[in-house]
C-alpha cells in the first residue's frame, strides 16, 4: 500500500458544462463514489460545476481523460469532455497568469486539453473584445475581464473550433481552490 502511494499522482480533473442552468446534472456525492469505486483515491469535489482533485496511478492524461470520460458515459449517460492536470501543471498555469497585477477577481483561466499548435493560436489570437484581453499560452488562454465575465463577449466555442481543442474556464478564486483541492 505504501509503494502504491508513493506512484500515485495528484491530478485534477475540470468537466466542462455540468450543472449549468439545471442541464447536464451530475451530484458530485455520485461523482466521486464513481471516481472512487473505479480506483481513484482521495476524490475530492469543490463546488458543483465538475472540480475533482484526485490520486491515481501516474499515467498519461490522454488514456486518464479517455478513462474519465468513458466513466461518466457510462455512470451517468453524458458526454462530457474532461481537462486533466497534474498539481504541477495546475501550479504553472496560475503562475504564469499575466494578469497577475490586474483585480483577480476578474481574472479567468480557460484551461485547455491540449497545447494548442502555433500556427493556431497565432490565427486564434486575431479575434478581439471590446473591454476584455486574453492572451494564449501553452494549455491556458488567461482572460482578463475588467467589466465581469457576465458581460464578456469571450466565446468559449470560437477557441476550441480555432485551436481544436476542449477548454473549460474557472475564475481566479475557483483556481486558488484548486490548487488547495489539489494538495491531498
Amino acid at each position: 500500500m505504501e509503494n502504491e502511494e508513493k506512484s500515485a499522482q495528484n491530478y485534477i480533473a475540470l468537466l466542462r458544462g455540468i450543472n449549468v442552468g439545471g442541464h447536464r446534472k451530475i451530484a458530485m456525492a455520485e461523482l466521486r463514489s464513481l471516481l472512487s469505486e473505479a480506483g481513484f483515491t482521495k476524490v475530492k469535489t469543490y463546488i458543483q460545476t465538475g472540480n475533482v482533485g484526485f490520486q491515481a496511478k501516474a499515467q498519461d492524461k490522454l488514456v486518464l481523460k479517455a478513462r474519465l470520460e468513458k466513466l461518466i458515459r457510462e455512470g451517468f449517460g453524458l458526454d462530457v469532455p474532461v481537462v486533466v492536470l497534474t498539481q504541477q501543471e495546475l501550479k504553472a498555469i496560475f503562475d504564469q497568469n499575466p494578469y497577475k497585477a490586474e483585480d483577480q477577481k476578474q481574472n479567468y483561466f480557460v484551461l485547455l486539453s491540449a497545447v494548442p499548435r502555433e500556427e493556431d493560436v497565432l490565427e486564434a489570437s486575431k479575434k478581439t473584445y471590446p473591454h476584455d484581453v486574453y492572451s494564449i499560452h501553452g494549455p491556458c488562454i488567461y482572460l482578463y475581464c475588467p467589466q465581469g465575465y457576465g458581460q464578456t463577449k469571450f466565446n468559449l466555442s470560437y477557441f476550441e473550433k480555432k485551436l481544436h481543442v476542449n477548454a473549460t474556464g474557472r475564475n481566479y478564486n475557483t483556481i486558488v481552490k484548486l490548487l488547495s483541492l489539489s494538495d491531498i
